[in-house]
C-alpha cells in the first residue's frame, strides 16, 4: 500500500512538472503582448513596454527564464501577476475559496438549468441575484448571519447551473451500474439467504455499483474546481476558472501558468483519492505490489 501511493505521487509530480512545462511553453509562444490591454492597443510606448521586458526577466533567452520559473515554484513562489500588480500566491488565494465554495455546492445541488434560471429568477422575478459573490453595497453592514445569507443567495444559480452539467450523466451511469450487478450471482445469493432487500441493495448491490461512480466522481472533481470558466464569467464568480480566462486575454503569463499548475495538481489527486476510495469500498481491489488497482 505504501509503496503503491508513493509511486501514485511520483507520476503526480512528474504530471504536474509537464504541463507546467507545456503551459509555460505554449504561453510564452503564444502572440501579443503581456503589457497591452490587446494587441490593438498602443496607448503605452514601446520604450515602457521594453522597461518592462526588463523588469520580469521577459527579455532573457526562454530556457532562462524557464529555469528561474522552476527555481521560484520550487520555494513556492508563482512570480507576480503583470495584470493584478501584485504577487500570483494571493490573487489565487483570493480565487480558490470561491472556486471551492462554488464546486462543493454544486455536487450537492446538481439539479436546474443555469440561462433558465438566470432568466426566470434574476431578471423576470428579481428573486435572486445574477452575479457576483455578495452584494458590494450592503454586505459588509450585514450581521454574521446577514453575511451568510446574502452569499448564499448569489450562490444558488451559478451553483445549480454548474451541477447541472453531471448530474444527469452521473444519475445515468449509476443507474447503468446498478441494473447491471443487480443481476450477478452473488445477489442472488444474498436474497437467498433470507436477507432483507433493503440490506441486499444497500449492503451487497450498490456497494458494488457504486465503485465506477468513485473513477467518474474522482474525474469530474477537477472540472468543478478549475473548469468552471463559462459559470464563473456569466455570473462574475471570481473564482479560479475567471481568473484565469482573465489572464490569458491579458497575457498574464505567472497567472496562467500557476492556474495550470494547480488544475494538474488537481486533477493528480483526485485520481490517487479516487484510487484509495475504491479500495475501501471493494476490499477485493488491493492496491500492493504487483496488484492492479
Amino acid at each position: 500500500m505504501t509503496a503503491w501511493l508513493l509511486r501514485r505521487l511520483a507520476a503526480s509530480v512528474a504530471i504536474v512538472f509537464a504541463v507546467l512545462t507545456l503551459t509555460f511553453v505554449l504561453i510564452h509562444l503564444a502572440p501579443g503582448t503581456p503589457f497591452l490591454p490587446s494587441t490593438d492597443d498602443r496607448s503605452v510606448g514601446p520604450e515602457i513596454i521594453a522597461r518592462l521586458r526588463r523588469q520580469y526577466g521577459l527579455d532573457r533567452p526562454l530556457p532562462v527564464q524557464y529555469l528561474k520559473y522552476i527555481g521560484s515554484v520550487a520555494h513556492g513562489e508563482f512570480g507576480e501577476s503583470f495584470s493584478q500588480h501584485r504577487p500570483v500566491a494571493r490573487a489565487l488565494a483570493d480565487a480558490v475559496p470561491n472556486t471551492v465554495l462554488l464546486g462543493i455546492a454544486a455536487l450537492v445541488i446538481e439539479f436546474a438549468l443555469g440561462i433558465a434560471l438566470l432568466l426566470v429568477f434574476g431578471q423576470w422575478l428579481r428573486w435572486l441575484p445574477v452575479g457576483g459573490v455578495s452584494d458590494p453595497i450592503v454586505h459588509d453592514t450585514l450581521p454574521w448571519a446577514g453575511r451568510v445569507f446574502d452569499t448564499l443567495r448569489h450562490l444558488v444559480l451559478p451553483a445549480c447551473t454548474l451541477g447541472l452539467v453531471g448530474a444527469a450523466g452521473t444519475a445515468r451511469y449509476q443507474r447503468a451500474a446498478m441494473l447491471e450487478v443487480i443481476h450477478q450471482d452473488y445477489i442472488r445469493t444474498a436474497r437467498a439467504k433470507g436477507l432483507s432487500e433493503r440490506r441486499v441493495l444497500l449492503r451487497h448491490a450498490l456497494r458494488n455499483a457504486v465503485l465506477p461512480v468513485i473513477t467518474l466522481l474522482g474525474l469530474s472533481l477537477p472540472f468543478l474546481l478549475t473548469g468552471a470558466v463559462l459559470v464563473e464569467t456569466v455570473f462574475s464568480w471570481p473564482g479560479m476558472g475567471k481568473l484565469a480566462a482573465d489572464a490569458i486575454f491579458s497575457r498574464d503569463y505567472p497567472v496562467v501558468t500557476a492556474a495550470a499548475i494547480l488544475a494538474a495538481a488537481m486533477v493528480a489527486l483526485s485520481s490517487v483519492v479516487a484510487d484509495l476510495l475504491t479500495a475501501l469500498a471493494d476490499p477485493r481491489v488491493r492496491l500492493g505490489d504487483g496488484d492492479a488497482a
